[in-house]
């Protein structure tokens, strides 16, 4: 059962294209923009966590992480440091 409420205001060009399409699937206008802004919402999602290269490209990006790490002072002296709850 949904029990959380999405409130939003809109031009009425805009619900009546939403209403438009909503029937054109048989859906209506709630279900309709849950599922878009789910499916988009998603997306948004995987962007963050999953992209695609080209062969060439995943070969210098996976060489890139097989390289070894350049000296990073900062990082060492950061690593140096006692965890405060240690």
């Amino acid at each position: 059962m949904r029990d959380a409420a999405i409130n939003l205001r809109a031009l009425p060009e805009q619900r009546d294209l939403i209403d438009h399409a909503a029937s054109l699937l048989g859906k209506n206008r709630s279900d309709f923009m849950l599922e878009a802004a789910c499916e988009r919402a998603q997306a948004v999602v995987l962007d963050q966590v999953f992209f695609q290269l080209d062969d060439q490209r995943f070969r210098e990006f996976t060489a890139m992480l097989d390289a070894p790490p350049s000296e990073n002072p900062g990082l060492e002296r950061l690593m140096g440091v006692k965890a405060p709850w240690r």
